[in-house]
């Protein structure tokens, strides 16, 4: 693996030591879900699981930074400047069904920017990482987003709305938009890797709305070192913290954003 940072090796270790939990808890899940013996209570608790390895770690490695996870909320640290974003389990329905593509996010906020990020998919053992000023990578590999321009070549993902969420008619108006320009949508349940298969250039474009800042501060980092273009969908300076993102190569990202808009 290529040298990363005291901090990117924190942020890795944490990572995996929580990852040996969820594996764990996957393969029990994958027993459960043929029976109705609660779950969904199960995936709730090996969330909670995995967030307490997380928080324990980050916090001995850097006592004095702050914290936004999913389930603790927000925890204010000593240092101002620096905190934790944390997802301890992104693509918690995949998880409850057996199906091997969910993910543990960690993201470091500098001066409340999102500066460098960890994705680690316990599953398929693909790890993804980047840090301000040096690059993204997949495991021991440098990622670069994709080079495709043209819409009718171009792959994008996106999230959809599921029971009790609002914005359902607008996202699928959205759909059907792209679904007319491009070679297709993907929607595959995990925010966080939708963003890092953006960074691997396996997706061209990526929006979503209704979003959390641990949902996305990971992936925001990889896109942009990889050299792709992450906003808000109307094109706003801040995606970790609004809710609404685009992520796109720099080549389409104009035309994505059109297009998704209806302009």
């Amino acid at each position: 693996m290529p040298h990363a940072s005291a901090l990117v090796t924190v942020m890795i270790n944490a990572a995996r030591k929580a990852a040996r939990g969820l594996r764990r808890d996957f393969g029990e899940v994958e027993a459960l879900q043929v029976s109705r013996k609660g779950a969904a209570d199960f995936v709730s608790a090996a969330d909670l699981r995995a967030e307490q390895v997380l928080f324990e770690e980050l916090a001995r490695a850097r006592p004095k930074y702050g914290f936004v996870m999913e389930e603790k909320g927000e925890i204010e640290g000593a240092d101002n400047s620096n905190r934790w974003v944390v997802d301890p389990l992104d693509g918690t329905t995949n998880f409850l069904h057996g199906l091997a593509h969910f993910a543990i996010s960690i993201a470091l906020e500098r001066d409340r920017q999102p500066y460098a990020g960890v994705i680690y998919n316990p599953a398929t053992d693909e790890l993804y990482w980047a840090e301000k000023g040096e690059g993204a990578w997949l495991n021991d590999r440098r990622l670069r987003v994709s080079a495709r321009g043209a819409l009718d070549e171009a792959l994008f993902a996106t999230g959809l709305p599921f029971k009790g969420r609002p914005g359902r008619a607008e996202a699928l108006a959205e759909v059907d938009r792209v679904l007319e320009k491009t070679a297709g949508v993907r929607r595959f349940g995990s925010a966080a890797l939708d963003l890092a298969f953006v960074a691997a250039g396996r997706y061209d474009a990526y929006w979503e709305r209704g979003l959390n800042n641990w949902d996305v501060a990971a992936g925001v980092v990889l896109v942009r070192e990889a050299g792709g273009i992450v906003t808000e969908i109307d094109g706003g300076p801040r995606p970790a913290l609004a809710g609404s993102i685009l992520a796109a190569n720099a080549e389409i990202y104009d035309k994505a954003k059109a297009l998704i808009a209806g302009a």
